[in-house]
């Protein structure tokens, strides 16, 4: 994921040892008395939030609000996520697992499915929606986080945009944007890219990525913060009230959001290997953390 670089080298402070991880496709090894769903040998998906699947949050798709399990209850962020354990550990115990785990799609490599447990469901949920819901809207992706505006340009482009255009610094990431179909707008952050429907701010570190953000909405427009933002960002709210401006963040509803994810993912309308980066063994995996590959999948061999 996108916050495991960061959680590794400090800049997202979690305290203590972390069980670092939660993008990933397993293996059932053995399953509970009352799971019905899956048996040992099966491949699956495994969202990175705890959900039981099936309290009325979880039947509203508040998957990241399950009220069967305490809050912010996740994979790889340690005691902030209530020390669930991690996807890089030999062993993971998945509870709820009939509501949980998702059958691997007939015909989709694994490899192009770790990030369906997170970044890929963060890009859809950024963009998709709003594209149902205005069609042929104009889209703006910020990018900075990592994969995820990436995915988010992606799926803009599998639900029908008018226009793509991709804001962003790094070389790598605009290659990567060019590949998706996207208008590069190469450079820093400008106080306002121009006007849009719908703009995702995919920025990290960056204090002008919000506000330029939320600047470069047309009236009645949407901005859609993918980023988490450890203090509180400067926000243009004059500006944002005269247009009728609207802000959504928060986490992706993980689980939720999977079926339709893993639908364009089939049908070959989203590519996810287009954004990952190396495919990797298991072993290289404490090497690449340290490098600046962008979406490294490591691949355990049996």
């Amino acid at each position: 994921c996108d916050i495991d670089r960061p959680m590794a080298d400090g800049r997202f402070p979690v305290p203590g040892a972390i069980a670092l991880g939660h993008e990933f496709v397993a293996e059932v090894l053995e399953v509970g008395d009352a799971v019905q769903g899956v048996r040992p040998g099966d491949r699956v998906i495994v969202p990175f939030q705890i959900s039981c699947g099936a309290c009325d949050r979880c039947r509203a798709g508040l998957t990241a609000h399950c009220r069967a399990t305490p809050p912010r209850s996740q994979y790889g962020f340690g005691v902030v996520g209530g020390e669930q354990g991690g996807a890089f550990s030999d062993v993971v115990r998945v509870p709820f697992a009939d509501g949980m785990l998702v059958p691997v799609p007939h015909g989709v490599p694994l490899e192009a499915l770790a990030c369906a447990s997170d970044n890929l469901g963060d890009g859809w949920r950024a963009v998709a929606p709003e594209l149902a819901r205005r069609p042929g809207a104009d889209v703006l992706v910020l990018g900075g986080i990592g994969s995820v505006p990436l995915y988010a340009g992606a799926v803009a482009r599998a639900c029908g945009a008018g226009g793509l255009d991709y804001l962003d610094g790094a070389p790598p990431r605009l290659a990567i944007a060019e590949r998706l179909g996207a208008r590069l707008l190469e450079g820093p952050v400008p106080a306002r890219a121009g006007e849009y429907d719908l703009v995702v701010d995919g920025t990290l570190l960056d204090p002008a990525g919000l506000p330029c953000a939320l600047r470069s909405l047309r009236p009645g427009g949407l901005c859609v913060g993918v980023t988490i933002y450890l203090g509180d960002p400067h926000i243009p709210y004059f500006e944002m009230y005269f247009k009728g401006a609207r802000f959504e963040t928060g986490r992706v509803q993980a689980r939720a959001v999977m079926p339709s994810v893993l639908e364009l993912v089939q049908a070959g309308r989203v590519d996810p290997t287009l954004v990952n980066g190396a495919v990797l063994p298991w072993e290289a995996a404490p090497e690449a953390l340290a490098g600046d590959l962008l979406k490294p999948v490591f691949v355990r061999d049996g």
